[in-house]
């Protein structure tokens, strides 16, 4: 046992910069150091899943100068942790005085008066900011391999993962960039979904997938130019096993994270259309075997195949669709999207509750197109995993597009149609090249 104080660290160490070793050598100094490194789901709590694994920022942490041991953190909060170790110092950068982290400081203080510990405070490294290095990083880029392995990351550590709908660079950037600050924290979406609906209807064709796989696979790379964040692509009714093959092997190489079938036959229709249009929902045995041979085609471990269950949509039944369900998963299924079209949650909640019963266990997804007046807290509640906004983006330009081309014609002019529009530097700007 040593005889030194002890002191305690809180870190995510995604980044290490100059500002953490300042921090770690004033920590040294005082005493032993004890390293809470801050988990992936504790991270993911408050800001995009850090780039390295816990796993791995354990092993660079653990390497550094006046480390003595490295603990997770599973929380934000430090208490849990203080109130196991009881350490004589806890040591932080000044910059957490005010703003959301204010309260988390007052908890460590409160904490440490309980066995006369003390807060030391170093202050913050000029010039250094960790979100300016990650912002630098995304500039530069992503592997197919670290985009792929994100999503199962991202379910792994967050309680809900959100998808919005991207049809082209543009879309995509604002996907990746798009952020909103509420009740203090930072939201922004954690993926990118390519959707066969808004890919053919973007060209002008039919959703009866006319668009050809290689368009759209062109497509997601002109996206993953200019993006980091995962992408699940719409697979549709994965076409003919033999192709289905080829189609997940193409998406593993590029960096998609998923593919996500339909149980649905002959020519695709979009589901929203229920009953109104002639949809044939195929056997459990075909739609077991083409996710059995996806399964069997892809190289990485991280890569997913999800079923899309139609039974809600085509009236089936809610025990056809658990039924399916329970298929599904025994045939490989890594997840299972539950697709309904009512105007009310209440089915898809039914499902959630029943899938609460099989035997396995696997992630649920959820696309509220129809019952968007859902929240993402009440879908996570009841045990969504994943939710999709499956066309919002292509939806949301189409009326003002329109209206932008119909106030020109009737004015013969440009100019009452400029309130409809961005100025030309905003527009620019959406580029970061351009900035």
């Amino acid at each position: 046992m040593s005889s030194r104080p002890s002191v305690y660290v809180a870190l995510s160490a995604d980044l290490i910069h100059p500002g953490h070793m300042n921090i770690l050598k004033h920590a040294a100094e005082l005493g032993d150091v004890t390293v809470g490194l801050l988990t992936d789901a504790a991270i993911a709590s408050y800001k995009r899943l850090p780039h390295m694994t816990y796993e791995q920022r354990k092993v660079v942490v653990e390497n550094l100068k006046g480390v003595t041991q490295v603990i997770p953190q599973e929380t934000l909060d430090y208490v849990p942790n203080l109130s196991r170790l009881e350490p004589d110092f806890v040591v932080h950068g000044d910059d957490w005085r005010s703003g959301v982290q204010r309260d988390t400081r007052q908890r460590v203080i409160d904490a440490l008066e309980g066995w006369g510990g003390r807060l030391v405070e170093i202050p913050y490294t000029e010039g250094i900011s960790s979100t300016q290095l990650n912002a630098s990083v995304r500039e530069v880029g992503t592997t197919p391999s670290v985009r792929m392995a994100r999503l199962r990351r991202l379910i792994e550590n967050k309680p809900l993962v959100t998808l919005m709908e991207a049809h082209n660079g543009l879309t995509g950037l604002i996907v990746e960039h798009t952020s909103v600050q509420r009740d203090g924290r930072k939201f922004e979406f954690d993926g990118m979904w390519s959707s066969s609906l808004t890919d053919s209807t973007a060209r002008g064709k039919p959703d009866i997938e006319a668009v050809d796989i290689s368009s759209r696979l062109q497509n997601i790379n002109d996206m993953f130019e200019v993006t980091t964040k995962p992408l699940v692509f719409d697979g549709d009714t994965g076409g003919k096993p033999e192709h289905f093959v080829f189609t997940v092997r193409s998406l593993e190489r590029l960096g998609v994270s998923a593919v996500i079938i339909e149980d649905k036959e002959g020519l695709k229709r979009n589901s929203l259309f229920g009953t109104e249009v002639g949809q044939v929902q195929t056997s459990i045995e075909d739609m077991c075997t083409r996710l059995s041979i996806g399964k069997q085609a892809q190289i990485t471990e991280d890569f997913m195949v999800i079923a899309r269950i139609e039974s809600l949509i085509l009236e089936q039944g809610m025990d056809d669709a658990v039924e399916r369900a329970e298929a599904y998963i025994d045939a490989g299924a890594d997840a299972i999207m539950i697709h309904s079209r009512s105007k009310e949650p209440d089915e898809v909640f039914e499902f959630c509750r029943r899938a609460e019963g099989f035997s396995k266990q696997v992630p649920l997804v959820a696309v509220p197109t129809s019952y968007q007046q859902v929240s993402e807290t009440e879908l996570a509640d009841r045990g969504i995993d994943v939710v999709i906004y499956a066309n919002h983006l292509l939806r949301a330009a189409y009326p003002q597009m329109v209206k932008t081309a119909e106030t020109i014609l009737h004015h013969g002019r440009a100019l009452e149609a400029e309130p409809l529009l961005s100025p030309i530097s905003e527009a620019l700007s959406i580029i970061p090249e351009n900035r």
